[in-house]
């Protein structure tokens, strides 16, 4: 099983890289809970199409605790996708079931994959308290008991009354779960673990073992739970069609659970289904080693990449660029790194809010669509912008996208050889015609770059795509051009189909090979 799946993501990651695939994550965290989402993303299917979107993350579905305010990250009946009355709203934040399903095929007939978001590690939103006895965790060191047995009230009996059975009749109890951090008969917080229960090993480090987030904890060694879990799998998979899924929270769940349950899932259907992970640690050799467990079943967010824009936009210039993609995903491991620059929990205000500044958002985004590694994922909030921090769309977001579309294809020079300034250049190709380019950028002073663009566009004129500046850029007869750029910015230069000079005879054979 294991071969199997490392053959399916390697041959996904080949098309995608190929094809100059791009994902947008299709939300942000502060949306209007006025349950339009969903028929949002159907009427702008064709012109996410046209604008280069090859896949499109949705956020999670299914009802949450907190009904149609929930994001969906508070997991409550991952069978209710918008069709029963629970928590107060029939639809969720994002709309209703029919509406999701009608999203999805509206994507997919535009040639768009769709990737399902999924919560798996917890639940929340209990219809019923339970009596039991558990013990007390510190919550710096899970390991470490701070307390003796004790009795203690818990909501986690999830009975789902509002959906009677319909699609599932398992019902949960705190014998599927680890623990929780609340108790209600003494009205404390504090992090239980059941009796009978220990965390699970293969997790994160983080607090001496980060299997506990939030709400009540599944215990994913329990034979009911992986059951379950199973079933689910496969009733979501064949009952809204979707192509693959961005995993949550992946580092607070037994490293191998994803392993068997994707493979499984693989198999029976048929499909490829993508699947990401978020593994929120900016320490390579950690997304490194979840990759080993997991036995390369899933690609990763590159948050150390995240890292270093977030340190280059805040640093005042004092960022090393010669150092932008070292100890990173797509550095190391590129066939598996999905490259990001904002996401909802990235946002001013959440937990993990680290938002990279406006001024270097261009250079962000050129980093992660016009390079030859990485599969790229576009934040909503920067292509429609965040109206409750009144930030406005990254207005470069749109031609970037169509440099990635139709010339960021060909061999690929680096020139990460300055401690400001860097760039590189993409070849092109004779499959896309006029494709090539060269990106030159800068945290601090502007200046130039001598860089090798290809023999096949000497005497060609580039000019700056992104018009930032107004020169025109002569390629000379050995294929090389002196780009220039301004402090802090950015210069995407693409050829403008005038030839400037005589090309030789012998660029001009090469030229005729090229096509």
């Amino acid at each position: 099983m294991q071969e199997n799946g490392t053959k399916i993501l390697e041959e996904q990651m080949k098309t995608q890289q190929e094809n100059n695939k791009t994902m947008m994550q299709y939300f942000e965290w502060y949306l209007p809970s006025d349950h339009s989402l969903w028929r949002k993303v159907k009427n702008e299917a064709a012109k996410l199409r046209q604008d280069g979107i090859t896949a499109v993350w949705l956020p999670p579905a299914y009802k949450g605790a907190c009904g149609v305010s929930d994001v969906g990250y508070a997991v409550y009946d991952t069978y209710d996708l918008g069709e029963f009355y629970q928590k107060g709203t029939v639809p969720t934040k994002y709309g209703t079931k029919d509406e999701y399903l009608t999203a999805i095929r509206t994507l997919q007939e535009e040639k768009i994959e769709v990737l399902a978001d999924i919560v798996l590690g917890h639940r929340m939103g209990a219809d019923e308290k339970e009596r039991i006895f558990a013990y007390g965790s510190d919550s710096e060191d899970r390991n470490r008991q701070t307390c003796d047995k004790k009795k203690v009230t818990v909501w986690t009996k999830f009975t789902f009354p509002g959906r009677n059975g319909v699609y599932s009749d398992f019902k949960w109890d705190w014998t599927n779960f680890h623990g929780t951090d609340y108790d209600a008969h003494s009205k404390e917080n504090g992090i239980l673990r059941f009796i009978g229960k220990n965390w699970d090993s293969e997790v994160d480090s983080e607090f001496g073992n980060y299997d506990y987030l939030m709400g009540v904890d599944l215990d994913m060694s329990d034979p009911e739970v992986l059951e379950e879990l199973d079933r689910w799998g496969e009733w979501y998979l064949n009952f809204t069609g979707v192509d693959g899924f961005r995993i949550d929270a992946v580092k607070h769940i037994e490293f191998h659970f994803f392993k068997v349950w994707l493979t499984k899932l693989r198999e029976k259907s048929g499909k490829t289904l993508f699947a990401v992970g978020e593994y929120w640690n900016a320490e390579l050799s950690r997304l490194q080693k979840y990759i080993e467990k997991s036995a390369r079943t899933m690609s990763l967010f590159d948050v150390p990449l995240h890292f270093h824009f977030f340190e280059a936009s805040r640093s005042n210039g004092a960022f090393d660029m010669r150092n932008m993609f070292q100890d990173t995903l797509v550095g190391t491991d590129p066939e598996l790194a999905v490259t990001f620059v904002d996401n909802h929990d990235t946002q001013y205000g959440q937990a993990l809010e680290s938002w990279i500044l406006d001024w270097f958002k261009p250079m962000a985004y050129a980093m992660i669509l016009l390079r030859d590694k990485g599969y790229p994922c576009v934040f909503y909030g920067d292509y429609y912008g965040v109206p409750n921090n009144n930030l406005p769309p990254v207005k470069e977001l749109p031609m970037l996208l169509k440099l990635r579309k139709e010339y960021a294809y060909g061999v690929q020079h680096d020139y990460f050889d300055h401690p400001e300034i860097a760039g590189w250049t993409r070849e092109g190709d004779a499959t896309h015609p006029d494709s090539g380019l060269a990106v030159i950028l800068t945290d601090n002073r502007g200046g130039s770059k001598e860089m090798y663009v290809g023999k096949h566009f000497a005497g060609m004129e580039f000019v700056d795509s992104l018009e930032r500046s107004k020169e025109i850029v002569v390629i000379d007869d050995q294929g090389y051009g002196n780009f220039t750029v301004g402090d802090g910015s950015i210069g995407v230069w693409i050829n403008s189909k005038r030839k400037a000079v005589t090309v030789p005879k012998h660029v001009s054979k090469e030229i005729e090979k090229q096509k």
